[in-house]
Parts: C-alpha cells; structure tokens; sequence
C-alpha cells in the first residue's frame, strides 16, 4: 500500500485520468472529491462490498436453479 501525505486542497493522480483532492479536513475526517471518468465506477468501500456479495448470491442461486432444471 501507498501512504501519502496530502494536505487541504491538494491533490493526487491516478492512472492519468484519476484525481482525487482533499477538500476539507474536520478533527478524524477528511472530505475528498474525486474527479474521474464517468465511465469509471467509484463507491466507498462498504457499498463495493455489499455489491459484490449480492452478486455473489445471485450467482449462486441461478447457477443452483440452473443445476436443478438441468437434472430435472
């Protein structure tokens, strides 16, 4: 992992087309803006999780449905 130091109003770059800026700084939290294409998903951490565990599911239902129907 890379740590950085960044202070209020200063940025980074990812990838040439990623920025991520620190927009405000209160006591432990940190507001960032992130300016990227819209074709690039951005979620916090916990929503990605919960997405890919319903994906997770969904996938195992149908491939048991499919299972089923194959064995009749």
């Amino acid at each position: 992992m890379l740590a950085l130091s960044r202070k209020k109003s200063e940025a980074l770059i990812i990838n040439n087309n990623i920025e991520i800026t620190v927009l405000e700084i209160k006591g432990e939290q940190v507001k960032l803006g992130i300016n990227a294409p819209k074709e690039v998903p951005v979620y916090r951490k916990e929503v990605y999780v919960q997405i890919q565990d319903a994906n997770k599911a969904a996938i195992n239902v149908d491939g048991l449905e499919a299972l089923q129907n194959l064995l009749g």
